[in-house]
């Protein structure tokens, strides 16, 4: 598979690490609820239930074989098409310079 960094261009699927699904949200309780049993369950969802989709997925990436960004891709899950790649938001990726605009 060839994925297309935005920052280094198209590589080798070898260079990167895959994370899993990009969707999931964490839960936002306040400090006293977090003894209840409807956080517990909020974050054993969170941690380990994930949807197995046939079809386009939002994943993370990591390219640890180049510029060490992390990276949200949506990838077809039965053909491993990439339709887009994009910096992670937060990750600090979307602050560096692509390639070749130094």
């Amino acid at each position: 598979m060839i994925i297309s960094c935005p920052f280094c261009g198209p590589r080798d699927s070898g260079e990167f690490t895959y994370l899993g699904d990009a969707t999931p949200k964490r839960p936002a309780f306040a400090a006293e609820e977090l003894d209840g049993l409807a956080p517990q369950e909020a974050f054993y969802d969170y941690v380990y239930l994930r949807d197995n989709l046939a079809g386009d997925m939002q994943e993370y990436w990591y390219h640890g074989g180049g510029c060490r960004s992390w990276l949200v891709a949506m990838r077809n899950t039965v053909s491993h098409e990439f339709k887009s790649v994009h910096a992670s938001p937060g990750a600090g990726a979307s602050q560096a310079t692509p390639a070749g605009d130094a």
